[in-house]
């Protein structure tokens, strides 16, 4: 299991909508992931409805701000990577994907990463990370902070890992 398992299994909570049982995970988050500390911080204090609404503003919205990593492609948002892609590098992890959403869903290739060990996904998809988390700073959302801890776990362009 990488070192930056539990931050990833938290990113991946923070990015999903945020529920009555993600509300109840704060106090956790914030004592697991020192780096998610400014995000947990602001949804403590943000009533739940008006978190929830940000949410969708954010991320329900358009493509500006896609959680799904395979429509991002040459800094724009067409379908790039073929979802099942993603669910061939799970299946050949062992895990099979059953989740609500799509597997190229950051959430998920985040948790992905935090089962395994494997960032190579994550690490293929730095450019559409980088992108992403440059226009929620943009945007000027606390999601960005989020953004900021898995971007500063990867290795940057042209690093051997």
């Amino acid at each position: 299991m990488p070192s930056d398992a539990v931050l990833y299994q938290a990113a991946a909570l923070c990015l999903t909508y945020p529920d009555d049982d993600f509300r109840a995970r704060l106090p956790l988050l914030r004592e697991a992931a020192p780096q998610l500390r400014e995000f947990v911080d602001h949804a403590a204090v943000m009533p739940a409805q008006d978190l929830a609404a940000h949410y969708v503003r954010v991320f329900d919205f358009g493509n500006r701000h896609s959680l799904y990593l395979s429509s991002w492609q040459d800094g724009d948002t067409r379908r790039g990577m073929s979802p099942a892609r993603f669910q061939n590098v799970y299946r050949a992890a062992g895990l099979e994907f059953t989740g609500e959403e799509l597997p190229d869903f950051l959430p998920s290739v985040l948790e992905f990463a935090a089962r395994t060990g494997d960032i190579d996904l994550l690490t293929e998809h730095r450019d559409a990370l980088e992108q992403l988390r440059s226009r929620l700073t943009g945007f000027g959302t606390p999601y960005a902070t989020v953004l900021d801890a898995v971007c500063a776990t990867l290795p940057t362009a042209g690093t051997v890992v």
